[in-house]
């Protein structure tokens, strides 16, 4: 496993325009080229954290899709995000982890924000995903998934004795700012406690309910200690993540070998 260079792009989204928010998420990516493996946007980069954008909900065929795909392909990177997505089932907020050959893997939001009534309009995922990307093993989340532990949980691989399910797990994000604290301190439980980095990458500005964002986006290492940091301005932060030091945590420190297994309903 080679270092993972990974890209924050922390902006502040466009208020229900996607195609705005395409071109605005598009420029800011442009400063990334040749220099990154993995490009994080926010949670709902095409709208913001809004209930009533679901009647503008696109399909998988739609134009946010053929997007991401083409930064992928532009950046010859991954490109990382969620939008509302239309299917059979309903609408979910979908995670899009799109690579530069044309592949797309996909995580249905499965915490859904009661708070804000997310739960009463937009149907639940089930299923964790787990992305192979340039020798990293990745986990996906969003938002308030960040606030459940055993979801997010690292197992031990039954398919490669003594390897974790993922090194990096990731959340996007629209954590507005009167919950700063909770948002920056359970970035750093989560890689603490599962022995990985962790990156969150969360959006600035303020939105049309009126909700202000300080952004606060950060990498975190395993000893839950910032690699790089954000403030409440739009910025673009390249961080490399080192895999020697990696390994040589988790053998140094094997806490994950007595963790205990869990059964989700």
């Amino acid at each position: 496993m080679n270092d993972l260079r990974i890209t924050l792009i922390q902006g502040a989204t466009r208020w229900h325009d996607p195609a705005a928010n395409r071109e605005y998420y598009g420029e800011l990516i442009g400063q990334a080229q040749g220099i990154t493996d993995l490009v994080l946007l926010p949670e709902t980069f095409t709208s913001g954290f809004s209930n009533e954008a679901i009647g503008n909900a696109e399909t998988m065929d739609g134009p946010t899709v053929a997007w991401i795909r083409e930064q992928a392909a532009r950046l010859n990177a991954a490109v990382c995000g969620s939008v509302q997505l239309r299917t059979d089932e309903g609408v979910f907020n979908r995670l899009l982890f799109a690579t530069p050959d044309g592949a797309l893997r996909t995580y249905d939001k499965r915490h859904l924000f009661r708070y804000a009534k997310e739960h009463e309009r937009y149907a639940a995922g089930r299923e964790r995903l787990s992305v192979e990307w340039k020798g990293w093993r990745i986990c996906p989340l969003v938002c308030y998934d960040l606030r459940f532990p055993v979801f997010s949980r690292n197992r031990y691989d039954v398919e490669r004795p003594g390897a974790p399910d993922y090194d990096l797990l990731l959340y996007v994000a629209n954590w507005p700012s009167a919950r700063a604290y909770p948002w920056k301190t359970l970035l750093r439980a989560r890689a603490i406690e599962n022995l990985c980095y962790v990156a969150g990458l969360n959006r600035v500005g303020t939105d049309g309910n009126g909700l202000h964002y300080a952004g606060d986006s950060a990498v975190i290492d395993f000893l839950g200690h910032p690699v790089s940091e954000c403030t409440d301005e739009e910025v673009v932060v390249t961080t490399t993540l080192q895999a020697a030091e990696l390994a040589a945590h988790r053998a140094r420190f094997p806490a994950m070998l007595d963790g205990d297994r869990f059964e989700l309903a």
